[in-house]
């Protein structure tokens, strides 16, 4: 096994062999499924679920290994209460029940209310989803992919994806998330010790 056997090669050919795995692998693409049908503004699927699929298949481990949640983002700057986002919440407990992992959603037009008081900066209102995935702490995690109606897969990966398939944890210093970082980067060595980790 050489689970560093797409490392280096050009950004098509490793977005095909992402899309590949995204559609073998049931508890990656079901969700993709079902939130295409929940149809939420902008909506992405993002972050571990996909980058730590792509790890557990390169390395043979079993699917779902390591993953806590799904996390699925979407934006609507139209009502920003917290009330709103809560609906869309509950309504997606009843969508989401049989997914194997369970799935978190969020409304990237209210980071910035709360980031703060969470993470002690002020941060600009987000534009859309994608301009989320360029503040995530590591630029390895900022990946994210929609289904298309017509069974395409979109992608947004603003940093590539040789990070991923290098197994690098590599920082993303937009903001000041040190903490996060170093967190999140321990706790993915103790489950795929093939990681190399870049220090903050």
């Amino acid at each position: 096994m050489n689970h560093l056997r797409y490392a280096g090669l050009t950004f098509e050919e490793q977005r095909d062999i992402l899309f590949d795995i995204v559609r073998s692998q049931p508890v990656v693409y079901d969700p993709l499924v079902t939130a295409r049908a929940f149809g939420l503004p902008q909506w992405r699927m993002v972050a571990g679920i996909i980058y730590n699929t792509v790890w557990n298949v390169l390395t043979e481990r079993p699917p779902g290994n390591g993953i806590r949640d799904v996390d699925l983002f979407y934006f609507d700057d139209g009502d920003l209460s917290w009330d709103a986002e809560d609906q869309v919440i509950k309504r997606g407990e009843g969508v989401f029940a049989a997914s194997e992992i369970p799935v978190e959603i969020r409304n990237q037009a209210r980071v910035h209310l709360w980031y703060p008081e969470k993470f002690g900066q002020e941060v600009s209102p987000l534009t859309c989803t994608d301009e989320s995935l360029k503040r995530f702490s590591s630029e390895t995690h900022a990946v994210g992919l929609r289904l298309e109606n017509d069974g395409t897969l979109d992608l947004c990966a603003p940093f590539g994806l040789d990070h991923i398939f290098s197994f690098r944890v590599i920082p993303n210093r937009v903001l000041l998330n040190e903490p996060g970082y170093s967190a999140k980067a321990k706790r993915a060595l103790e489950v795929w010790p093939e990681l190399s980790v870049e220090p903050w």
